[in-house]
């Protein structure tokens, strides 16, 4: 079998990893040029981090994280005014969890890729034609390729989607937040942060910062925006709406980089009937992001292309590998997706009742035993679907 995958991203890869460990012939088309350098820290934990266990990745993924004692909410003058504790955070999840930069998760997975992988960058899906048994890719170059199945693991505003199953706006949900994030360097800032993920503790919009093993400082942003549109200028849009801040904000808005520079884009989640047609499935973000609310995109991501390569190597059929492969994972992004809406009014306040709210929520969190209920509220059910799969397969084998 040979698949074609269009995304050479955290999901994307992770499924030509797990493919390829079956002996089926993967290539993976990216429109990039190269492999994406922006990007922010994300928590990462849950199934993802099962399965790059499973893959035997692990060991790269915490080698790339960093340790973070807390996130600390600051006021305009840089005061404390509340905190989540890390350490207490990861025994809520068994110690199962870690930060790192979303373009080194990609870059572990990368290097880890069989070298019977062909990955081309600058490759970009213009045109799909689905022959029943095979299917026809036309490339942005002219080149065409025929593959027994295309995957669609190009994100949020996937390429393949739009082709196959029609225009972003019938699956699209937004959730009324612009996000960015960049970074900058500015020494004063850096031993300020120190390990720690420090947070503006403001309404309506929010500024975060986090050190780098080189010295640097990566920025991550969010605030309420009604329209979703995305500005022409990212870093002109950053100034005007966050240069009322205090803090460090003012110093890092003159150190942000030119919008080439700047990952941009708006809060939102995907919501499809199907994940398939035919000889097209998506994965990923392409058909259930569930948003940066949500926390877990990259997890789940991850997740669900190991459980799709799991279905591809073992189900009867095609079809019946996408029909298994959505039944096992839709009931588990469906309630990270409806935790993520529920938990939008904690995660940015809209006024100064909902701020204060918030702070004493952190502050009755700390106390001893309440740990796992707040985990619980952030991150909804635990998921098993990576152990589980496992475990099938031993009672398949009689081990």
């Amino acid at each position: 079998m040979k698949v074609a995958i269009c995304g050479a991203g955290i999901t994307g890869l992770a499924l030509a990893h797990r493919l390829a460990a079956s002996d089926v012939e993967v290539v993976v088309l990216e429109r990039a040029a190269g492999p994406r350098e922006q990007g922010y820290m994300i928590d990462f934990f849950g199934p993802g981090y099962d399965a790059v266990e499973e893959m035997g990745l692990l060991a790269g993924v915490e080698d790339a994280a960093y340790r973070v004692g807390e996130a600390t909410l600051l006021d305009d003058r840089g005061r404390r005014r509340a905190a989540i504790d890390y350490v207490r955070f990861a025994k809520s999840v068994q110690g199962r969890l870690c930060s790192i930069m979303r373009p080194d998760l990609e870059r572990v997975l990368r290097t880890g890729l069989p070298s019977t992988v062909d990955v081309r960058f600058g490759a970009g899906v213009a045109g799909v034609e689905d022959h029943g048994d095979r299917v026809r890719i036309t490339l942005t170059d002219g080149e065409v390729l025929e593959a027994d199945l295309l995957v669609g693991a190009d994100g949020i505003h996937s390429t393949v989607r739009r082709l196959v199953f029609g225009d972003e706006d019938r699956f699209l949900r937004y959730l009324g937040f612009h996000t960015a994030a960049f970074v900058f360097e500015d020494e004063e800032i850096r031993e300020e942060v120190g390990d720690r993920f420090c947070l503006t503790d403001t309404i309506g919009m929010q500024m975060g910062f986090y050190g780098l093993r080189d010295g640097k400082l990566a920025a991550f942003a969010v605030h309420r925006a009604a329209d979703a549109t995305l500005p022409g200028d990212a870093r002109g849009t950053l100034r005007a709406t966050y240069g009322s801040l205090g803090w460090a904000v003012p110093k890092a808005l003159e150190r942000c980089p030119p919008s080439e520079e700047v990952y941009y884009d708006q809060v939102a989640q995907i919501e499809m009937p199907s994940w398939s047609r035919g000889r097209v499935v998506l994965v990923g973000d392409s058909c259930y992001a569930v948003s940066l609310l949500a926390g877990q995109g990259a997890s789940l991501g991850i997740a669900g292309a190991f459980v799709l390569a799991d279905r591809l190597t073992r189900a009867h059929s095609i079809d019946a590998a996408f029909a298994e492969y959505e039944k096992l994972v839709r009931p588990v992004v469906t309630e990270k997706q409806q935790v993520a809406r529920r938990g939008a009014r904690w995660f940015l306040p809209a006024n100064r009742f909902l701020l204060q709210a918030r702070r004493v929520l952190l502050r009755v969190a700390r106390l001893p035993g309440l740990e796992r209920p707040l985990a619980s509220a952030v991150t909804g059910k635990s998921t098993a679907l990576v152990t589980n799969l496992r475990r099938g397969a031993e009672i398949r084998s009689g081990s």
